[in-house]
């Protein structure tokens, strides 16, 4: 596994009023998130990323209005129409 280090200067945690672990809990799902959005991973990666399950990480897309289904529509007429 891969470590990654996050330095964030002390007072963002006071301006935020969060802990050092809430910050990081966080950004791995803003991260996740965002990273589900451009297509490029999964709901199930993004729940491994963010620490949440499939159910919850889905329920963060949805009140973030992030479209929780990645089928475009051209993919759907090649499904259908062979």
């Amino acid at each position: 596994m891969t470590t990654l280090t996050l330095e964030n200067p002390d007072e963002n945690c006071s301006v935020l009023q969060r802990s050092p672990d809430e910050i990081i809990r966080e950004v791995r799902l803003a991260a996740a998130v965002e990273w589900y959005a451009q297509e490029r991973i999964t709901q199930g990666m993004g729940a491994k990323i963010s620490g949440l399950t499939r159910a919850e990480f889905i329920d963060e897309l949805a009140q973030r209005k992030v479209p929780v289904c990645q089928i475009h529509l051209d993919e759907i007429w090649r499904e259908v129409h062979g």
